[in-house]
């Protein structure tokens, strides 16, 4: 390539920042210096479900779901098991993925919600720093299939709210570009599947109590898990979705599991479809996969379905991460506390971008490439259109929300199924006191949104 410029990069930088009459900014530079040259820095394949829990992997030690596609990914990186939505329920935690931002800051403290227009998304930091952005699915921000997303070229895929006839769409789609993409920038997918959200609707369309099975080939249901029984007061506020399984017996709660299992099944396959796609490509040893959803599902833990509630099954999901040749494989992370938060720094970091200094995540590219690094000593999760806070260290978490006297506090180091209230018993109020006042420490550095209620404090 014949040479544009009569000065070194080095000094072209110095020129700038001497303040000369060359001006320019890091993008129009880049855009200049290398123009016709290809980008070597690294694809990024974002692949995100709807409503998976985070123990719903047979790689994991589930043995009722069978999931070959998801399990090569954990045998190609690093799983974290402690890794959490920043709001258990679609828009807040979406928001939070593609800002790196708390729902509370962003606005979108409930679904169908807009992000703030004075916070980029992803797509637009990404894309104004050289990368070709596309995405492919459920966007909900606030239209769940927008044709128009700021920073991003949309590649239309996805029916309304079935998961089982729209996500064949979305991976044909996706695979179709990484098949055939032939540009000299790096590019950001973002591969958004529903499913298993289609268990919203399989709960409603069985409602009534059952006797018998519909379908007489089906040999083993999953059993009912341990804390299906528990005895502790909850708060008032927590408005736990229980009302559309008033009529179920043991047989529909765990035919509720059997089905939701099997849709983990149908979005296994198209993300396999997604993977053979990159595994096939020219580019794939440049190519990082991340994997993760936005919130869990109930699962009959605590007797609950669906979502937007703060215990583990609402809040847990998967986060699973590959890059060739540069983080380990098929390594599980049980020690650092990961949050949705902490995907927007992950891939400013990877792509060579440094996010703004308002941004609230982590990046994970010390722990993915085992260096040491001082992590986060507790994280927290929002819910309930900004009513409800859980705030997690190593050992304990605690559950509030405004206005309401209880106070929920688990060990879960030793009360991993959150089947035991220690806030009830009265040796246990350093430990909430010591954690309320982290929770407000944390909520005075937030940049609150107009619609948002302001720095949460527990009523000890």
């Amino acid at each position: 390539m014949k040479e544009k410029f009569k000065f070194t990069r080095r000094e072209f930088l110095n020129l700038s920042l001497a303040g000369g009459t060359i001006m320019a900014s890091n993008i129009k530079f880049r855009k200049n210096l290398f123009a016709g040259k290809k980008d070597k820095r690294p694809n990024i394949v974002l692949i995100m479900t709807d409503q998976q829990g985070l123990d719903t992997l047979s790689a994991l030690g589930c043995s009722d779901v069978n999931t070959p596609n998801m399990d090569r990914l954990k045998k190609s990186g690093v799983t974290f098991m402690e890794s959490y939505s920043t709001n258990p329920i679609c828009s807040p935690a979406r928001s939070s993925i593609y800002t790196g931002r708390m729902s509370s800051e962003t606005g979108v403290i409930k679904n169908g919600l807009a992000i703030r227009s004075d916070i980029p998304n992803l797509g637009e930091v990404l894309s104004e720093n050289g990368y070709e952005t596309v995405y492919v699915g459920k966007w909900h921000l606030p239209n769940g299939y927008q044709d128009k997303i700021p920073g991003f070229k949309v590649l239309p895929a996805g029916i309304g709210v079935r998961g089982t006839l729209g996500d064949s769409g979305v991976s044909g789609v996706s695979e179709a570009f990484l098949r055939n993409y032939k540009g000299n920038k790096p590019f950001f997918l973002s591969v958004s599947f529903l499913q298993p959200h289609d268990i919203c609707n399989w709960i409603k369309r069985n409602a009534d109590e059952i006797e018998n099975l519909p379908f007489k080939d089906i040999d083993k249901l999953p059993p009912l898990p341990p804390n299906f029984k528990f005895n502790f007061k909850e708060s008032a506020e927590s408005h736990i979705p229980r009302a559309q399984t008033n009529k179920w017996n043991e047989l529909n709660w765990r035919y509720y599991l059997w089905s939701y299992y099997r849709m983990v099944e149908e979005v296994d396959k198209e993300i396999g479809r997604v993977l053979d796609a990159i595994y096939d490509s020219e580019y794939a040893d440049n190519t990082m996969i991340i994997f993760t959803s936005d919130h869990g599902e109930g699962m009959a833990r605590h007797r609950t379905v669906t979502k937007n509630f703060l215990y583990e099954e609402s809040v847990k999901v998967p986060l699973i991460i590959s890059f060739p040749g540069r983080i380990p494989k098929n390594r599980i992370n049980k020690k650092n506390l990961v949050s949705g938060l902490d995907l927007f720094s992950t891939i400013c970091d990877y792509a060579g971008i440094k996010p703004a200094d308002n941004v609230k995540g982590l990046s994970l590219k010390p722990i993915l490439e085992r260096k040491n690094v001082n992590w986060r000593e507790f994280l927290v999760t929002e819910v309930m259109h900004d009513m409800g806070r859980m705030i997690r260290t190593d050992k304990f978490k605690l559950i509030a929300y405004r206005n309401d006297p209880v106070i929920q506090l688990f060990d879960l180091q030793n009360d991993p199924w959150e089947k035991n209230n220690l806030a009830e018993k009265k040796n246990y109020k350093s430990e909430i006191k010591e954690l309320s006042s982290m929770l407000e420490k944390w909520e005075q550095k937030l940049d609150f949104a107009e619609n948002a209620k302001g720095v949460f404090k527990v009523k000890i």
